[in-house]
């Protein structure tokens, strides 16, 4: 692989975050009504009401808000928030790291279980464990996150089975890892959301490959079939897993918008929803392009780990 393509990646990663910086920032000002006036209410005086105003540069040129929140972004100057006064970086620090820790925790859940579920449906293809997996993971697929969620605060937060909190309150200051038990049904709703994708298309992909010469010629060479399947299957088929695994985990930076709202876990889902709310678009334009950023990398990451693993894409990666 060459320096020319990881530039190439990179920049075009970069020029994707441009474009997406294009459209929140359009979407937030084509907004109805004055943001200014709908975060004070409009008991607000004439007074405040213009101060908030320069204080979100609503007075400006549309093309000088943009360029003056881009060059804040660039410098690591997110704005302030108009609903709390508080510098917008200092307001979602914590949340990033609690959502953060909730996407890392079910990601290193996930993907093992994934792949090993997907190896174990190719491996008794057509048989009764691959239908009742397969029967199941669509079952599942088809089901919204939220009612994920709902289920399993159900059976393990009521009288059922009350062994893990409803609800993830953490008092101001304190974070996530510092209570973990306020994780696990979260996690467990992206777990249960994500697997079923990533778990298909890692049997297609092990079918495929169980099928192929090399498969036949390890097996005729008297080599185990657990070797077989470890050693020659798994590696060439999970290429298309680690793209959709990519897929699922930048969906998790979105999709805990809906599981944190479910579970009141203090994150960057309810912070987004908090400031939509409340017409903060200061922190709606940071979080927004956060979780973008987020797409950007894991993909850029997922198309340089796809190429380590495929030689014949090392050689024209030019």
């Amino acid at each position: 692989m060459s320096a020319k393509f990881f530039v190439k990646r990179l920049a075009l990663g970069v020029l994707t975050l441009f474009a997406v910086s294009i459209v929140v920032f359009a979407a937030t000002q084509a907004l109805p009504g004055n943001a200014a006036r709908a975060i004070l209410g409009k008991t607000a005086t004439p007074e405040a009401l213009a101060a908030l105003t320069r204080q979100l540069h609503l007075n400006e040129s549309v093309f000088t808000q943009y360029t003056h929140w881009l060059g804040g972004v660039l410098t690591g100057n997110l704005g302030i928030s108009a609903a709390t006064q508080e510098p917008v970086a200092q307001l979602i620090s914590s949340r990033i790291g609690n959502s953060g820790f909730l996407v890392l925790i079910a990601a290193l859940v996930a993907l093992p279980l994934a792949i090993g579920l997907g190896v174990l449906m190719a491996v008794r293809r057509d048989k009764l464990t691959d239908q009742v997996l397969s029967t199941g993971s669509l079952m599942v697929a088809a089901l919204p996150e939220f009612v994920i969620g709902i289920v399993l605060a159900l059976v393990f937060a009521t009288n059922v089975a009350r062994i893990f909190p409803a609800v993830s309150l953490l008092a101001p200051g304190q974070h996530a890892w510092d209570d973990p038990k306020v994780v696990v049904l979260p996690a467990a709703t992206l777990v249960i959301a994500v697997t079923p994708y990533i778990s298909r298309i890692m049997r297609g992909s092990m079918i495929e490959v169980l099928q192929s010469e090399y498969v036949t010629m390890a097996r005729l060479k008297g080599m185990s079939e657990r070797k077989v399947i470890w050693r020659h299957a798994v590696p060439n088929a999970i290429v298309p897993a680690i793209q959709v695994a990519a897929l699922q985990l930048a969906w998790m930076a979105g999709g805990v918008v809906v599981v944190e709202q479910v579970f009141d876990y203090p994150g960057i889902g309810q912070a987004l929803i908090s400031a939509v709310s409340d017409r903060d678009v200061p922190t709606v334009q940071a979080l927004a392009l956060l979780i973008a950023g987020v797409y950007v990398i894991v993909n850029f990451l997922a198309d340089l780990w796809t190429i380590v693993l495929t030689p014949r894409l090392r050689t024209t990666a030019k």
